[in-house]
């Protein structure tokens, strides 16, 4: 299929590669002109608006953006609804706050637009593994968009969640239980760390992925993480986050849902920016092998 793609950072950059593999043709477009002949080289085919990107597509056409949440989202979206017409389909793949993605649909819908929502995991990691995608809006276009879908993801890796909210509200969750996970590594590799025992946390991590109930992708990650650094030396204990936490909190206390382990792991993020401490290392540095997202070295 032929589809366009805006925004090219560390997760677009990489699904574009990955649709051009999957043999698609595929438009790009992003602020960064050497994120452009970037996806040029690799043979995409560049625009230089949103505009241009619209008129380069053949009808019924397919845009899938890629930019950060929020505002930048909205506005993205209301620029290219003034390019697209009735039929085309708008993608979101980004990690937009559910409810900003009913809006958006109603937004399409007035003009005719069809838009998909899809919730999108694997980082850094989903160019060679594939993406997990987590697709809401309407049946007949997941179904039409679906070659797309099935080149991004690995087998098995995608799935229509119902109607317009409900990929982003899944990925919500989803993000949610990461906070609990990566907490719950963080804490025990730094009762491990802190104890009178002389121990290699990377052979730890490599025998807990040996067959025990917590071995996990995430634990092969801190394996990597602890054959670079056996102590996390160079890194502070910093973690941010991208909102899905915080919005799968919020979510759990509307719904009257008791979520004290993923509370407190959004707490303990809040915690890391105040005071040192190695479980925040952990996962700081878990997320910079799963996701690419920035760490902050000692001394910056």
């Amino acid at each position: 299929m032929k589809l366009g793609m805006v925004g090219l950072g560390r997760m677009g950059g990489n699904m574009t590669e990955r649709l051009l593999r999957g043999g698609h043709e595929v438009v790009v477009f992003d602020p960064s002109a050497q994120a452009i002949q970037h996806a040029r080289d690799l043979g995409a085919e560049a625009s230089a608006n949103l505009g241009d990107l619209v008129q380069r597509l053949t009808a019924p056409r397919v845009v899938w953006i890629m930019v950060p949440s929020g505002a930048i989202t909205t506005q993205t979206v209301s620029d290219l609804l003034g390019h697209l017409a009735a039929d085309d389909v708008l993608i979101d793949g980004g990690n937009s706050n559910y409810k900003d993605s009913i809006t958006h649909a109603g937004m399409a819908q007035k003009k005719g637009v069809h838009f998909l929502d899809s919730g999108t995991s694997g980082g850094v990691w989903g160019l060679t593994v594939g993406y997990c995608l987590m697709v809401g809006g309407e049946q007949a276009i997941f179904n039409r968009v679906e070659p797309i879908l099935k080149t991004l993801a690995p087998p098995q890796g995608y799935l229509y969640t119902g109607p317009a909210g409900s990929g982003h509200f899944v990925k919500m969750v989803h993000n949610g239980i990461e906070y609990g996970l990566l907490q719950a590594y963080g804490e025990g590799f730094e009762i491990l760390e802190k104890s009178q025992y002389p121990l290699d946390l990377r052979a730890v991590a490599h025998l807990w992925n040996q067959g025990s109930v917590i071995r996990s992708w995430l634990c092969e990650l801190a394996e990597n993480a602890f054959a670079r650094e056996p102590h996390l030396e160079s890194l502070r204990g910093y973690v941010d986050d991208s909102g899905e936490g915080r919005w799968t909190v919020q979510t759990a206390l509307d719904e009257n849902v008791p979520a004290p382990i993923l509370t407190l792991s959004l707490l303990a993020r809040l915690r890391s920016r105040q005071d040192e401490s190695f479980s925040a290392k952990v996962i700081a540095a878990l997320r910079n092998e799963f996701g690419g997202h920035a760490v902050k070295k000692e001394g910056a």
